[in-house]
């Protein structure tokens, strides 16, 4: 179901639509892997090479684009409509009748079919499919930055995105990809005139009509709202969280429908953005209970574990290949987040009121999740937004909260070019207001992106000179090693502390050797200062565990 606000969707029937079922097929293979992953910049931008390559982020075959020749097999074929394709996933999306679709595993390049319709898998035993697996610092010459922000101050000011304003960091050079539903307007409202004419409304794609026009879409105004809260800016009036970012605007969420194929616009946008080189998707949208007549669709409240659902195992590669994901947890309530703010490796943000307090329709985090969710949480109730109409109003919804959250933490990536998607969120986690003590309606709480920034400044001046010393591997969520380059270090010379965000010493020990093992499953997720004291030297180092 969507988990935006105010949204009126109508769902037009015919006896025919009983009849038709979705799912997604899996290819076999893809063509001339070997000769593309050697020549990466036929299948992948330059700026996407170069982001990769900053975070060592392996470029494999699920980068290789789909045989169009499968595709075109498939299209060929009597009642199968193909709606989507995935290069991740080696995955079209078809729709047609459950016979057809089942008839696809008789073709040499289908390596398997999963309905939609999870109960018509249990009647085609074997023939589901697995996803394809392949195993800083600041620029000193920034400049202060001033804006007035009229009614937007408050929702920045929560979680100090004011701050990394001031010194500069208002997200240039960071790329964002907002997929979302309609964006009337943007290309001519006032309110977006910074952003068009600094060229930093770099494209756009509507993949449910499959077209580059998303600014006629009247059926949804959902997208330049949700816009507004990053890029808007009125002259002393409102300042969106990250003004100075460079944005693509992507339609994944069809108004006039509610299916499963749009999980798959998401991940096939998704891949566009990571081809693109984008930094940083924000996502208002989510998944988990679809419209009565496609209620068969709907996950169960175990499927939200992070790893089930077709969206989230895509927003589970895009982290992998690079991307930052800022999602909203969704206005369910006790209902439950949605899908994909379910994955471990995305922002899931939360809503919160002015004051900061819990906004009731805010979806908590449960027991099926892998980890805290939300993780965070923003403005979301009465929050400021700019219409198509080009009015400031006020809106509500973690669609709002998510986007709001989502530019500061543009800026924040500007603040620390050389810092992983994955660490990133980790620093940003640790900086919430309920770090040492999170719930499930507000996760780690309100998170401060200025501490965070000092935070990881401070850490990486700490580990620069830390030669003498290696605590490895770093992120791990089980077992640290720490090891002495001087092979004569005893147990009598060293002391070990790992001390939390707070000041908190949570775990000491001493070491008996030159390379120390030690035990961190017991800590909560978070960064943390290991304190190393020998004789000879005492140095702290910045441990992540994930």
């Amino acid at each position: 179901m969507k988990k935006y606000a105010f949204v009126v969707c109508f769902y037009f029937l015919t006896i025919s639509v009983f009849a038709q079922e979705d799912a997604w097929v899996f290819f076999t293979d893809k063509p001339n892997v070997s000769t593309a992953l050697a020549n990466p910049i036929t299948i992948l931008t330059q700026k996407a090479l170069d982001r990769k390559a900053r975070h060592n982020v392996a470029i494999d075959q699920r980068d290789v684009p789909v045989n169009e020749s499968y595709i075109n097999q498939v299209k060929a074929m009597q009642g199968l409509t193909v709606l989507a394709k995935s290069k991740w996933f080696n995955a079209i999306h078809v729709r047609g009748t459950q016979e057809s679709i089942a008839s696809l595993v008789n073709l040499n390049f289908v390596a398997g079919v999963n309905f939609a319709d999870k109960q018509l898998n249990t009647t085609q035993a074997g023939n589901t499919a697995k996803v394809f697996q392949s195993k800083e610092r600041v620029d000193e010459t920034k400049t202060t930055v001033v804006f007035d922000y009229g009614n937007a101050l408050n929702q920045i000011e929560m979680f100090n995105g004011h701050k990394l304003h001031e010194q500069g960091f208002t997200g240039a050079g960071i790329t964002v990809a907002v997929l979302d539903a309609g964006f009337p307007n943007v290309n001519t409202m006032s309110a977006f005139s910074r952003l068009r004419d600094s060229g930093n409304l770099l494209g756009d794609y509507d993949f449910v009509d499959r077209d580059d026009d998303v600014y006629t879409n009247t059926l949804s105004n959902h997208g330049t709202l949700v816009l507004s809260d990053m890029a808007g800016f009125v002259e002393n009036q409102f300042v969106g969280t990250a003004p100075d970012a460079s944005y693509y605007l992507f339609i994944t969420e069809d108004n006039a429908s509610e299916n499963p194929v749009e999980e798959s616009y998401w991940v096939e946008a998704a891949e566009r953005a990571d081809s693109l080189g984008v930094d940083l998707i924000n996502t208002s949208l989510g998944y988990k209970n679809y419209a009565p007549n496609y209620s068969r669709y709907s996950y169960s409240d175990s499927d939200l574990n992070g790893e089930t659902t077709y969206i989230t195992q895509g927003a589970n590669i895009a982290v992998e290949k690079g991307l930052f994901l800022v999602v909203s947890a969704g206005n369910s309530g006790n209902s439950g987040v949605g899908a994909p703010a379910d994955s471990p490796n995305v922002l899931s943000v939360g809503a919160v009121d002015a004051s900061g307090n819990y906004a009731s329709f805010s979806s908590v985090g449960s027991a099926f999740q892998p980890t805290q969710k939300p993780d965070v949480v923003a403005q979301g109730r009465a929050s400021f937004v700019i219409t198509e109409n080009d009015v400031v109003s006020t809106s509500n919804g973690t669609s709002f909260s998510s986007p709001i959250l989502a530019g500061g933490v543009a800026c924040l990536m500007q603040a620390l070019p050389n810092t992983t998607n994955l660490d990133l969120l980790e620093i940003i986690r640790a900086s919430g207001s309920l770090f040492t003590n999170p719930n499930n309606q507000l996760g780690f709480g309100i998170p401060n992106l200025e501490s965070a920034l000092n935070l990881t400044l401070t850490n990486n001046d700490l580990n620069a000179s830390n030669d003498d010393i290696i605590l490895y591997p770093n992120p791990t969520s089980k077992t640290v090693f720490i090891r002495f380059n001087d092979t004569n270090t005893t147990v009598e010379q060293v002391l070990i502390r790992f001390v939390d965000a707070l000041g908190k010493t949570v775990l000491t020990t001493d070491a008996n050797s030159y390379k120390k093992e030690i035990d961190v499953s017991a800590l909560a997720s978070g960064v943390y200062f290991v304190q190393v004291e020998t004789k000879k030297l005492k140095q702290t180092l910045r441990f992540l565990k994930s």
